[in-house]
């Protein structure tokens, strides 16, 4: 009786068997979730496809493109939607040990790049065209951080292009009249480029295509020779030897796959073979998706429908029949059949293209507002970059530079000793920055020390006096608050492209991301310290004559102090905690190593450079904390030192 029921239960569970159990793939797809426009629409086409057509499920994961490299190769992740050949290192490794393949080929004609300028410059210089005409138009790409030099916009930190347009710059000799500029993301990268654009000034960059952008904006390329491969491949080392210059390769687009996907998926790998599209039709998808902010697969899912024509010839008859239906649309023009369609609208609400809430988006608002401020008063914000550079963080970073390191490091051993009173501290401090030198990192230390000391000086100019302020207002108190709380809260990546766009790439722009974000706990501290001083003392004052000014400076300044100090102590160590972010958008420093150290998976450099970070947070804080002591606490710790020696 058992084995009848069993075998019931079987037949039964064979004919209730989902669609998806006789799909190509039998187990999910994950698929590497791209940053980049042209990426994510390529995936979003390849998932429906997967998906509907052959009855796949798929899963994304995020990642950067060195770990979704090392996942793809380790089979964690089955496809990178669009692979540009020979880019990876890491890809070309995987490729010839045989744990990944690259197949198909996306873009009709292949992915261009090249040193380019905005075409408004070249109708205006007529004799720039090639990159040999560089040297007499310098004066139009000046360097607003060397105005003796001129600048050029590499591609971000830690990407294969940032290479070889360095070795480009040295082989051309352009690097004797150029600064090699590394805007660390390929966000500050765009907004750089925009702000350009916008304001219709001159600007020298690397770009690639298929890209928004490039889709947006004329960019016009400058001319190189010939592509010669040999020269290439030494171009991209950098230690290459070879003195050569050499064109751009076209770059041909393709999808990575691991090889046991390939395996065990061959049907769909062929049809992931026969997937391309023209120039004309990627660029047009990420314009789309630019103008009409669309994700990937949102656009991939307008382009399925509006181009049967195109992917019907990708797919077996069967497969095109089934996404035909999921997209609603006929492919032999007859008439749609209303279930289909209301089954689709079902999709539409699951991948966001419809929706139940009425819209109140202000994104297209807040960004025509910023494009109108960049245009019209562009200069006025760049005019405030200049002097921030000339008057503030040049100087100190040359003053810097000047000191000898040795002086340095006695200065800060002598300034912990005479902070903590401790000999093992101060030989700790010493020995410290010894290591960060030891280490290569001693111009990126001065360069983190320069927009450390810079914020921090501008931070207690600002926010002293407004805590102050506050502390004798509660109106003020009331309308403050709330905008600290928001400067507290909100994520620092959110103004940081409005301040790119008005500030250009650099320092200063991540001069005032700091400031922003160490300001409000200098305010809050200074109020809290000022309004909690004993009222007796601030009574007695009065009774003795002493002004609204005499009391300030001589009661209730000395008494906060401990937690004004403390408010400082926070702004500096906030202020430090800022240089990864500040390398993201183009400054130079400590954090710089630890981007492109994220950027190509080199664990050693990030933790040299995490290890130098460390080393300063702990000298800093505890010689801040030790003068932000109150009179009586640190005379305790003097006597308390010295009591020890004896």
């Amino acid at each position: 009786m058992r084995q009848w029921i069993a075998l019931s239960l079987l037949c039964m569970s064979v004919l209730l068997l989902p669609i998806s159990a006789s799909a190509a793939c039998e187990s999910p797809i994950k698929f590497g979730a791209l940053t980049w426009e042209s990426g994510q629409f390529t995936s979003g086409v390849l998932k429906y496809i997967a998906e509907e057509g052959y009855g796949c499920t798929v899963e994304e994961v995020p990642g950067a493109g060195p770990a979704l490299d090392t996942a793809l190769s380790q089979n964690d992740i089955q496809v990178i939607g669009e692979q540009w050949v020979g880019r990876s290192p890491i890809m070309e490794k995987a490729v010839e040990q045989n744990k990944v393949a690259i197949i198909g080929d996306t873009l009709k004609g292949g992915a261009t790049q090249g040193w380019y300028v905005p075409d408004y410059v070249l109708e205006e210089n007529p004799g720039l065209r090639s990159y040999q005409d560089l040297p007499k138009h310098a004066e139009l790409f000046k360097d607003p951080e060397d105005p003796s030099k001129s600048r050029f916009m590499n591609c971000p930190s830690g990407w294969t292009c940032e290479i070889f347009n360095t070795r480009l710059l040295k082989t051309t000799g352009l690097d004797s009249t150029f600064n090699n500029a590394h805007p660390g993301t390929g966000a500050a990268l765009d907004a750089e480029i925009s702000s350009a654009f916008e304001q219709h000034k001159p600007l020298l960059f690397y770009y690639w295509q298929p890209t928004g952008l490039m889709a947006k904006y004329d960019f016009a390329p400058l001319a190189f020779p010939a592509h010669n491969d040999a020269c290439w491949q030494d171009l991209l080392l950098a230690d290459g030897a070879m003195d050569c210059v050499s064109g751009f390769p076209v770059s041909p687009l393709g999808i990575a796959v691991s090889t046991p996907f390939i395996e065990s998926n061959p049907e769909l790998a062929d049809v992931f073979k026969k997937i391309q599209f023209t120039s004309d039709e990627l660029n047009g998808a990420i314009l789309e998706m630019s103008e009409s902010k669309r994700s990937g697969d949102e656009q991939a899912l307008v382009f399925l429908r509006e181009n049967p024509n195109v992917w019907q010839a990708w797919l077996s008859d069967e497969a095109a029949t089934n996404l035909a239906a999921k997209l609603g649309i006929s492919l032999t023009g007859d008439a749609i059949d209303s279930t289909a369609v209301n089954n689709n609208s079902a999709s539409d609400n699951q991948l966001g293209l419809a929706s139940s809430f009425p819209s109140w988006s202000l994104e297209t608002p807040l960004n025509n507002i910023l494009a109108s401020v960049v245009q019209n008063y562009g200069d006025v914000f760049r005019s405030i970059s200049t002097m921030a550079l000339t008057y503030l963080l040049l100087p100190i970073e040359r003053l810097l530079t000047a000191i000898p390191p040795w002086l340095i490091i006695a200065f800060v051993t002598v300034l912990g000793w005479f902070g903590v009173r401790k000999v093992w501290f101060a030989l700790a401090c010493g020995a410290g920055l010894f290591l960060i030198g030891a280490f290569g990192l001693w111009g990126a230390l001065i360069d983190t020390f320069a927009l450390l000391i810079v914020s921090v000086l501008v931070t207690v100019v600002i926010g002293i006096p407004i805590g102050i302020a506050m502390a004798g207002s509660k109106l003020l108190r009331k309308i403050v608050t709330p905008i600290l709380d928001v400067m507290q809260t909100m994520p620092s990546f959110v103004y940081l492209i409005p301040v790119l766009m008005l500030f250009g790439i650099g320092k200063v722009p991540a001069l005032f991301a700091t400031i922003i974000y160490a300001l409000p706990p200098l305010i809050r501290l200074t109020t809290l310290g000022i309004t909690q001083v004993n009222h007796e003392m601030v009574e007695a004052g009065r009774s003795f004559g002493s002004t609204h000014l005499q009391l300030l400076i001589w009661i209730k300044l000395p008494q906060a102090l401990p937690s004004i100090m403390a408010g400082v102590n926070q702004a500096v160590m906030m202020s430090l905690s800022m240089v990864v972010l500040a390398s993201m958008i183009g400054a130079p420093g400590l954090g710089e190593d630890v981007l492109q150290s994220i950027q190509t998976l080199n664990i050693g450099q990030g933790l040299q450079a995490g290890t130098a970070i460390v080393i300063v947070a702990i000298i800093i804080d505890r010689i801040t904390q030790a003068f932000g002591q109150g009179k009586r606490a640190r005379q305790k710790t003097i006597d308390a030192s010295r009591h020890s020696i004896g």
